[in-house]
């Protein structure tokens, strides 16, 4: 009975611990959390370069920074209901397959954010936000100086000369290459240098050339 009685009181004194958090503090932690999720959807918005972009996702993204730093918060003042918290956490299965490895960075970048601000460090999680968003603005910005596509020429037999000729001022790497009874399908993958694309225009002046097209490519 004695360790019952004590039970209960260890539950009622954590229940007291939790509750000291006033209202206002509870605001100011989501304020700054939703700071730093809107610098992530932004940055995910608008400077986004994967394989495809998904609104979902960077509201997701914004999601994940609130709930994280909502777990912190409970839990930063009660080491039994952190375990509890975590055990619970653990039967959670997450179905959806990520396809980009840029998306397992935001996430990350969500949840460290959720965290920090969870746990008080907001200097730290603004600054830090603001630190990985000026990094990967500033790489995406180098990488569109120039990128990588795939050119795929579709054209006739008597056509193979000009088209070799045309293709011969571009470096590029064979991918595919596929004969059919009286033409020919070539895949390679060029480098385009401030998105120069003239030579779309003179291989679609060959006589014989019945299509070409050019396509990002991202390794997906």
């Amino acid at each position: 009975m004695n360790d019952y009685i004590t039970e209960i009181k260890n539950l009622m004194s954590q229940a007291d611990s939790l509750s000291a958090t006033s209202p206002a503090q509870i605001v100011a932690c989501l304020t700054f959390t939703v700071l730093c999720a809107a610098v992530i959807y932004l940055v995910y918005r608008f400077f986004y370069r994967g394989a495809c972009y998904s609104e979902n996702f960077a509201v997701l993204l914004v999601m994940v920074t609130l709930v994280t730093a909502m777990i912190i918060l409970t839990i930063s003042s009660s080491v039994a209901l952190s375990l509890g918290t975590i055990g619970a956490l653990s039967i959670i299965r997450f179905r959806s397959a990520i396809k980009d490895p840029l998306d397992v960075g935001f996430l990350f970048w969500a949840v460290v954010a959720g965290l920090t601000t969870g746990a008080g460090m907001v200097p730290f999680a603004l600054i830090g936000s603001l630190f990985l968003a000026f990094v990967y603005v500033a790489m995406t910005l180098l990488r569109t100086s120039g990128g990588t596509y795939l050119l795929i020429v579709s054209y006739e037999d008597a056509a193979a000369e000009a088209v070799d000729a045309a293709l011969s001022g571009i470096s590029g790497k064979l991918k595919n290459k596929t004969r059919y009874k009286d033409s020919t399908e070539l895949t390679l993958q060029v480098k385009i240098k401030k998105k120069n694309t003239a030579f779309m225009e003179e291989l679609h002046g060959i006589e014989g050339v019945n299509n070409c097209v050019l396509v990002e490519f991202t390794g997906e």
